[in-house]
Formats: structure tokens, sequence, C-alpha cells
């Protein structure tokens, strides 16, 4: 039989310490289950959204969020400004980055772009 020591807090068991074969044996139990959890979880948040190959490469290749679906959905700066209710200079700071949008904007565009407003990036607040 295995020798386990046990440590004891408040008359409580709080930790257990054991051999290092048998941590080597019962370890991938612990990760598995660990993984397994992270599975769980990651399929209880799925929503089905799924983003397209072609806004994936836009946005590898560097263009931001707003930009790549804009140009999925085969839209113009004018029309997706339009949509969401912005001026075209605020959409254009906004896709080449030199403002980050806020909050308020960027739920616009995901309305007008018909998708999932946290997906679009930072905001400034």
């Amino acid at each position: 039989m295995t020798e386990i020591q046990f440590i004891e807090r408040d008359g409580r068991r709080e930790f257990a310490v054991l051999p290092i074969e048998v941590w080597e044996r019962v370890k991938h139990l612990i990760e598995d289950a660990g993984d397994v959890a992270l599975f769980d979880a990651a399929k209880a948040k799925d929503d089905g959204f799924r983003v397209p190959a072609a806004v994936l490469d836009a946005e590898l290749a560097g263009d931001h969020p707003v930009k790549a679906w804009r140009n999925y959905r085969r839209l113009t700066q004018d029309a997706l400004a339009r949509a969401a209710g912005l001026s075209k200079p605020y959409l254009s700071q906004i896709e080449n980055r030199s403002r980050a949008g806020s909050p308020d904007a960027l739920r616009r565009l995901a309305q007008a772009l018909d998708v999932p407003w946290d997906i679009l990036g930072e905001s400034d607040e």
C-alpha cells in the first residue's frame, strides 16, 4: 500500500502528499479532467456564430475587424457609416486604428454588420 501523507488545517484535510511514482501514474487523469472542463465550458458558451475564413484572413493580414467584416459584407465606408449612424471619418479612424471607437460606436457597427459587438475590438472606454 502506498503511503500518503495528509496535511490538515483546523481539523480538515487540506492537502495530500504522495510519492512521485504515484503522481506520475495519475497526473494524466487530472490533465484530462481539466481539458474536459475547458471543452465543456467552451461548448456551453458556443452561440453558433462562426467567423468566415475571409474575415480571419483579413484580420491576420492586419485589417481591423470592422474593416474585415465591412469588406466581407461588401459595404463601402459610406454605406456602413450611414447604417451605423456614424461619420465616415470616424469609421475610417476606427478601421485604421487611430481611434479605438466608443462602446456605443462598436455596438452600432456590429448591428449594421450583423455580428456580435464584442468581436469588433477594444473600445475607447
